[in-house]
């Protein structure tokens, strides 16, 4: 009797590294794809190269080595000679898909991506390799290009869809009067948070140009209000509860010390800070905190994602106690620390 097939025979581990290091070849092939539109293309339904070529303004045939390459990772397939339709994970490229991803690959395959060019520079100085690069901050040159910028805030958007409903079902809100988003861009986690629990009202607090084009949807009119400022010289004094969600991260232990200083100088007594971050685990298992780290590294001046001790060492510093660390179903977990005593 003839055996089975066992499948595809294991990869060397030359063949295993050489495919983590092409893995830039992948980025730049999930980016252009949604620098084309390619998944809105084909949102009703499959269509042939050329078709897809004139629509999304792209050569024919270099848009067919493109696809046939996506294609054999399982972004998007080939259903007959030079005709492509949609998988699942091509379906996350869609601009309207409630999971886009879309906004994150046109962000990850740009300024990210050439900045990665110089990690090499990162690690031989722990300098900011997109200082190197462009020869100022992140957020500053943000500042500088408006269009980079929105892609950025709708990249940021993308990730809080995920991360509210894991928020959501990890941690219980009930019992609080009063949250503050700090650094809470256009206010959709705060949204979402306030549509889940009724009895709470919410601010959300970031800088002036962020929050001057907010608008409070109708259903959360009288519970939801936006506040300017900047959160390294004060926070709205008073809440129960001040939330942090991928905002310490992006700073070193100094510069995070001073923001943490002015949410525990505003606390009501007895509030809470909820730090929202991925936590770094242990050990030497996979964890996507351990490459978003890298990334702070390579974007950011003194930025980096932390671990359960050096969260506690770092809300100490500023007067505050780690209480606990909630882990969520997604990657992020929710640090929640108090004031501390004495």
């Amino acid at each position: 009797m003839a055996s089975a097939p066992s499948g595809p025979p294991a990869l060397s581990l030359s063949d295993q590294l050489l495919m983590l290091a092409g893995g830039a070849w992948v980025s730049q092939m999930i980016h252009v794809a949604a620098e084309l539109g390619l998944a809105d293309q084909l949102a009703a339904g499959e269509r042939g190269c050329e078709e897809l070529a004139a629509a999304c303004g792209a050569d024919a045939d270099s848009l067919f080595r493109l696809l046939r390459g996506l294609a054999s990772l399982g972004i998007f397939q080939e259903t007959a000679p030079r005709r492509f339709a949609l998988t699942p994970l091509a379906e996350l490229l869609r601009s309207d898909h409630p999971q886009s991803l879309r906004m994150v690959a046109r962000m990850l395959g740009d300024e990210h991506y050439l900045s990665w060019a110089d990690l090499l520079h990162s690690v031989r100085s722990g300098e900011s390799a997109f200082q190197h690069r462009y020869g100022m901050g992140l957020f500053e040159w943000y500042q500088q290009q408006p269009q980079r910028s929105a892609i950025f805030d709708g990249a940021m958007g993308d990730h809080s869809r995920a991360e509210s409903a894991a928020l959501l079902a990890a941690y219980d809100f009930s019992g609080l009067r009063h949250l503050v988003d700090v650094g809470g861009g256009r206010g959709l986690l705060l949204q979402t948070v306030l549509a889940a629990y009724p009895n709470l009202r919410g601010t959300v607090f970031d800088q002036p140009q962020v929050v001057a084009g907010a608008a409070v949807p109708p259903e959360l009119e009288g519970r939801l209000a936006f506040q300017g400022g900047d959160f390294f010289a004060e926070a709205p004094a008073g809440a129960d509860a001040y939330l942090l969600k991928h905002i310490i991260h992006d700073w070193g232990d100094d510069a995070c010390r001073t923001i943490l200083e002015r949410i525990r100088a505003a606390m009501a007594p007895g509030a809470r800070l909820l730090v929202v971050e991925q936590v770094i685990p242990p050990g030497n298992g996979p964890f996507p905190g351990k490459l978003l780290d890298l990334n702070m590294l390579v974007m950011t001046e003194g930025g980096r994602e932390r671990t359960p001790q050096e969260y506690a060492q770092l809300l100490a510093r500023a007067g505050l106690q780690l209480q606990r660390i909630v882990p969520t179903p997604g990657p992020v977990s929710v640090v929640e620390a108090v004031a501390a005593s004495g």
